[in-house]
Parts: C-alpha cells; sequence; structure tokens
C-alpha cells in the first residue's frame, strides 16, 4: 500500500513537471520574452487539481518541490551548468522531496512521511542536526531516503600536506608522491552479465510474467552497479582527505568531455569508437561524483580542493621543464625529448598539477570548489 502510494505521488510529481516544462516552452514560442517564474507556476496548481483530482491525493508540498526542481533547471541552464531541461520519463529517477512534516524515529529505525504513514528503514548512520528536507527516490524495486541535515562542523586541524592528482582510465588516481588507485569499472565488470539480461527481455513477450521478471533483474543489477562505484567512490576520497590538508586536480569539463563523439551530419565526429569507449570509461569512474565527495569532505577537515588549469600537465618536463606533445610518447609513458627524463606519464601529470597549484594558490587564486553546505545521508526503506 505504502509503495503503491509513493509510486503515485512520483507520477503526480512527474505529471505536474512535465506539463509546466511543455506549458512553459508553448508560451515561450508564443512571446520570447518570456521567462518560467517559480510563483506563476505554482499558482496554476489548484487549477490543475479541479481538472485532475488524482493531484489532490498527493501531498501539495511534493508538487511545489517538483516546481523547484524545474526552477532550478532553468537557473542551471541559463547559467550553462546544464543543457536544456528535458521531460522526465516514467520509472526512470522517480523521486519526492518532503521540505517540512516528516517525523523520525531513530530507537525504532522508523520514519513518518506525511500521507504516506510510518514505515521502517534501515539505518546508515545516526542523523546528526535538524532535519532540512527528505528525498524519496526509487531504484528498481527499492526505495532509499535521503535525509538532508543542517548543523555546524567544527574543523579538526588538518594534516600539513599538499598533493596533486591526475584522472586517467587506466589509473583512476595518480598522486605526485607515486602512490596510485586502480580504477574499480563497475559497468565494464557487470556489462557481459547486463547484456545476456538485455538481450532475453528482448526475446521475451512484452508484459509476460517471464519479462517482469527480467527487468527486475537488470534493475537489481543497476543498483548494484551504482552502489559499488559510489562505495569505491567514498573510500577513494575519505582516504585523501584525511591524509592531506590541499589537493590540487585538473579543472575538467567532464560534461564535455563524456559528450556524444558521433557528432552531426554537418561535422561527424573522428575516431568514433575510441572516444566512445573513453566516454564509457569516464562515466563508469565516476568522476564528477569524486571530485564532489572529495571537495566536501577536504572542507570537513579544514583542507581545500584547487583546481588548476589542465594545459600541458601532460606535456611539460618536471625536470627541466621543456614543454613538447613529442614528450608523451604513449599513453602510460613520458620521455622529455630536451633532458631525457623517463617516468609514468599520468604520475608527471599529477606533479605538474601540484606545482601549479603551488604557484596559483601562491599568487592568491585558489579556485577552491564550493562544497555542499548541508550534510545528506541515504537510508534504505523496508515497507
Amino acid at each position: 500500500m505504502q509503495s503503491q502510494l509513493m509510486k503515485q505521488f512520483c507520477g503526480c510529481a512527474r505529471y505536474v513537471y512535465n506539463r509546466t516544462l511543455s506549458l512553459e516552452r508553448s508560451l515561450y514560442k508564443k512571446d520570447n520574452k518570456h521567462s518560467f517564474k517559480y510563483a506563476e507556476a505554482a499558482n496554476r496548481l489548484p487549477e490543475w487539481k479541479k481538472k485532475n483530482p488524482f493531484l489532490k491525493e498527493c501531498h501539495s508540498q511534493v508538487l511545489q518541490q517538483s516546481l523547484k526542481d524545474l526552477d532550478q533547471a532553468y537557473t542551471n541552464f541559463f547559467r550553462k551548468r546544464a543543457n536544456f531541461p528535458k521531460y522526465k520519463e516514467k520509472f526512470r529517477n522517480d523521486s519526492i522531496r518532503f521540505p517540512q512534516g516528516v517525523e523520525l524515529d531513530e530507537v525504532k529505525q522508523q520514519i513518518r512521511l506525511p500521507k504516506i504513514g510510518w514505515m521502517g528503514y534501515r539505518k546508515s548512520r545516526d542523523i546528526i542536526g535538524t532535519i532540512k528536507n527528505v528525498t524519496v527516490s526509487r531504484r528498481g524495486e527499492k526505495w532509499d531516503v535521503s535525509i538532508q541535515t543542517e548543523y555546524e562542523v567544527v574543523s579538526s586541524a588538518p594534516n600539513p600536506s599538499e598533493i596533486g592528482i591526475d584522472m586517467g582510465v587506466k589509473r583512476f588516481v595518480t598522486m605526485s608522491n607515486g602512490d596510485f588507485v586502480e580504477p574499480l569499472n563497475a559497468f565494464k565488470q557487470e556489462q557481459e552479465k547486463l547484456a545476456k539480461l538485455q538481450r532475453k527481455l528482448a526475446r521475451q513477450k512484452k508484459g509476460s510474467r517471464n519479462s517482469r521478471k527480467t527487468k527486475r533483474k537488470i534493475a537489481r543489477l543497476h543498483r548494484y552497479i551504482a552502489d559499488s562505484r559510489r562505495d569505491f567512490l567514498h573510500k577513494t576520497s575519505t582516504k585523501i582527505a584525511k591524509n592531506h590538508s590541499i589537493v590540487y586536480v585538473e579543472d575538467l569539463k567532464v560534461l564535455n568531455m563524456s559528450a556524444s563523439a558521433s557528432g552531426t551530419k554537418e561535422s561527424p565526429g573522428k575516431n568514433v569508437k575510441q572516444k566512445s569507449g573513453l566516454n564509457r570509461s569516464i562515466l563508469d569512474q565516476g568522476w564528477y561524483g569524486f571530485f564532489r565527495m572529495l571537495s566536501y569532505k577536504l572542507e570537513r577537515r579544514g583542507g581545500r580542493l584547487i583546481k588548476v588549469d589542465p594545459r600541458n600537465t601532460s606535456r611539460t618536463c618536471p625536470r627541466c621543464g621543456f614543454v613538447s606533445a613529442e614528450n608523451r610518447k604513449s599513453q602510460a609513458t613520458f620521455a622529455c625529448i630536451g633532458c631525457g627524463y623517463r617516468s609514468n606519464a599520468d604520475e608527471v601529470g599529477a606533479i605538474n598539477i601540484l606545482r601549479a597549484g603551488q604557484a596559483r594558490l601562491a599568487c592568491g587564486m585558489s579556485g577552491a570548489v564550493r562544497p555542499l553546505s548541508a550534510g545528506t545521508q541515504r537510508d534504505r526503506l523496508q515497507h
């Protein structure tokens, strides 16, 4: 019953989001000076509830939060942080958010959601601070609850150590001190198994009992891949944040790096197969999520994450300073044609990142990545 209610709430939120987006696009076509305003969109909800009684069954704040998500999507687009907002697909990234009215019983491990009621949850850690909002999201057949809290963080004295790190595909992270972390490649490990399940699903009759079973297996596998990747990123970022106070990284545009390699009819892409493989590896390893985790973990410990210009970091000799594309003999080997210095290419890149970051910091240009201002905890609902 509660699972069905959560699915219904997700459907209502998706309906409001998509209908508002469609309306806003049509209004913009009629008047290109029109801009999205949350207040105007929220004022339409009472009329929509009269015409669509199913919306009345959903908590009003869930619908309002869906509109706020659309407002944020427009803001990200105009600030060039994301593409233009897209319509939400059914059963894909379903989620609802409650900004207030949630009750929590940590002793009994139960949570009460407005209009849904009390249900058990599997607690991953104790709740710290004041609850600001609660997001319930669906992943496959399971439901997660993310509890965002606000609390004052007392920064401890950071480890007085600086390090530069270079991101790569063969090595996930290579540090300027010579240490490195091998990539997990969670999707690559399960890719063959996933492909078999998808081929099996394609042969089965749509809507049959067997096809539903196969869909559940595919959903569980996707969830396992995502959980494995998140666990790996958390452990790696925590280890680096604990041992270093300042971490220098390249200012990589991950969204551009992982964009489609096929291009357009007018300007088709080059080396599409190789570029597609690189894109898949970057997304599989989760570079953006790693930077985000590392940023807020350093901040909590009184450290800093500083971004530097990535130009020539893999082409500059750390011994003589000679810059040339020919210094990078291969993906893994660096050999300076000026002085003959040889080393691992990723380690050379990390050393150059460290030096560039120290020079940037000395000039008073931190370029620090802004971390999240509140803590978020994700637990699994039991219903």
